[in-house]
């Protein structure tokens, strides 16, 4: 362990270990020192120069997200050469950020605009510089916007050295520096969204889905509006109100959708169950085919199944072919609830709360498509609703909470854990492990609910597993810079769980910002603690799921609103 040092902060002693930084110490006892470009998940850059501080003996200033304290040293936040230097930082960064805050989700705890009401500044002092810079806009799910960008380069971080894309690239130098897609034909977005989960300025931001929904809210009655919750949106949304990482707040957003004029609100923990009963049930028979292509890879995250249709596309018949949660449950709607209440499919307009940008890539794929119809018509992210929250003045903090609706229940534990890495896996094995328990073929039946080797933030989490005698070796990618070396060695597993996003859902690009590591556990924690608690801890013990899974075979729509197919993708044109 490192040894304990002693500073002082603006005449406070502070105790920290050596190694860390002013800024990490300051935070940690409290003292407020603004920054921008800094992340605690990405390398230290220092280049916005918000963080100044002073320390007494040195002639300089110095950036306190990249200075490792020594013992002794005396620092000043806010001096007098500090005020004038970060000031004029901060007007300098207005200059870069042209203002389109009407819109914008940060609208309501911008850090831009908190700075400079902090501080007093005229955030207009100089000329904006970057007006005619391009938008670039990837599909329906992200755009970066040259005219906000204020060079933090933290898209192109987490881009190339967390999630390994090399997407976004910086062209040009000094005032002429921009951050642009690459012309690179082999390299594609892949639409996580990470990239704006890590912009300070939402200059990367998810492509709005929420100007057109209150368009729909306002003809009310016209259509049914059914709203539907992942399960990882509600152990993150209240972050935006200030309640506590990792509080399961599904209760105050039903209450929250229905004051905004949604008819009915679902729990996509639901058709979680749905996927799982379809993907156990095709682990089985593969396990059980010689001939089938093993190992069998979960399709449940849009962004890794948009990697593995441009990157790997020989891969794809390894991909199972169950939809998603989120596609199942609106089809379901569209299909088994619509007929049970009486209401033309055509009529019902199914709106989604994701954690994850390439979610409104997902809806768009006519392969999808049940006749005509979409099963799910919009995505938005977590941020995008909270946004809506804010703008429409319902206080979430003191909103009482709601169920939500019948005839679709709330799912099992087992459908919650799909937020966090290694959820998928574990859900599906609970329901194989059961049904080969209830076989015949089962000569041992070891009771067993939970696997915990397939939990963790592990970039990769191998595990050699037992299920009555049946031996499985699984693989869980958590985070899709960490895919290569399992790709590259597929022959040594039967089942792999992949998850663009470092956390799965959890740490979705669609969550609240900040985000990190420490953040992404306590919400991960809330996920299992959740999971727990519920009666139901099994897709199968589901007696709804099965009913309608059940319902859709008898109805011949088991095929269409439980599976699908999926094809090689060139790259995607950038408007």
């Amino acid at each position: 362990m490192n040894k304990k040092i002693k500073i002082k902060i603006d005449g406070k002693e502070c105790l920290a270990y050596s190694g860390q930084t002013i800024l990490e110490i300051a935070r940690e006892n409290k003292i407020f020192i603004p920054s921008l470009c800094y992340h605690p998940d990405l390398e230290i850059k220092a280049n916005c120069r918000v963080c100044v501080v002073e320390v007494k003996g040195c002639n300089k200033l110095m950036t306190s997200c990249s200075v490792i304290a020594e013992n002794g040293i005396e620092v000043f936040t806010n001096s007098e050469k500090v005020q004038k230097a970060r000031n004029t930082n901060l007007k300098l960064i207005f200059s870069e950020h042209l203002e389109k805050c009407d819109g914008c989700t940060l609208k309501f705890d911008c850090t831009l605009l908190n700075l400079a009401k902090r501080y007093n500044l005229k955030i207009n002092h100089f000329k904006d510089r970057k007006v005619d810079r391009k938008i670039y806009k990837f599909a329906n799910t992200v755009e970066v916007d040259g005219s906000q960008c204020i060079d933090c380069r933290n898209c192109v971080d987490v881009c190339s050295n967390v999630q390994k894309i090399n997407y976004l690239e910086i062209r040009g130098k000094g005032v002429k520096q921009e951050i642009v897609p690459t012309k690179n034909k082999n390299i594609d977005c892949i639409y996580c969204g990470q990239c704006t989960l890590h912009c300070p300025v939402a200059s990367a931001q998810e492509k709005y889905d929420w100007p057109e929904l209150e368009k729909i809210l306002a003809q009310k009655g016209k259509k049914t509006l059914i709203a539907i919750i992942a399960p990882s949106t509600r152990m993150a949304i209240g972050e935006e109100f200030g309640l506590p990482y990792g509080q399961n707040n599904s209760g105050k957003m039903v209450a929250a959708l229905k004051k905004l004029g949604f008819d009915q609100v679902m729990d996509v923990v639901f058709g979680a169950d749905v996927t799982t009963l379809v993907e156990a049930e095709e682990l089985l028979e593969r396990l059980g085919n010689k001939k089938a292509k093993l190992p069998l890879i979960t399709s449940c995250c849009p962004a890794w199944v948009k990697y593995l249709e441009f990157y790997r596309p020989d891969l794809i018949p390894h991909l199972t072919s169950s939809r998603s949660p989120q596609i199942h449950l609106g089809g379901i709607i569209k299909t088994y609830w619509a007929q049970k209440k009486n209401i033309k499919p055509e009529d019902i307009i199914v709106v989604s709360i994701m954690p994850c940008t390439a979610k409104k890539f997902e809806i768009s794929r006519p392969e999808l498509k049940i006749g005509k119809l979409k099963p799910i018509d919009k995505v938005l992210t977590v941020r995008e609703l909270a946004f809506m929250i804010k703008k429409n003045n319902i206080d979430f903090k003191k909103i009482k909470p709601e169920k939500s609706n019948d005839l679709i229940n709330d799912g099992s534990g087992a459908g919650l854990i799909y937020g966090a890495s290694g959820g998928v896996m574990e859900s599906a094995l609970r329901t194989a492990h059961h049904a080969i328990c209830d076989s015949s073929k089962a000569k041992i039946c070891n009771s067993r609910l939970e696997f915990k080797e397939v939990r963790g933030s592990k970039g990769v989490k191998e595990a050699k597993l037992n299920l009555s005698g049946n031996k499985l070796n699984v693989a869980v990618v958590n985070g899709i810079g960490n895919i290569k070396d399992v790709l590259d060695n597929l022959s040594r597993y039967d089942y792999i769980e992949v998850m663009a996003c470092p956390g799965g859902c959890i740490g979705g690009g669609g969550q609240p910002i900040p985000s990190s590591v420490e953040i992404v556990a306590k919400r991960t924690a809330g996920l299992y603690q959740g999971d727990k608690k519920v009666k139901i801890r099994t897709a199968h013990d589901n007696k709804g799921a099965v009913e309608v899974v059940n319902w859709l075979k008898e109805n011949k729509l088991g095929h269409k609103v439980l599976h699908t197919n999926y094809k090689k993708r060139l790259k995607d044109k950038i408007n």
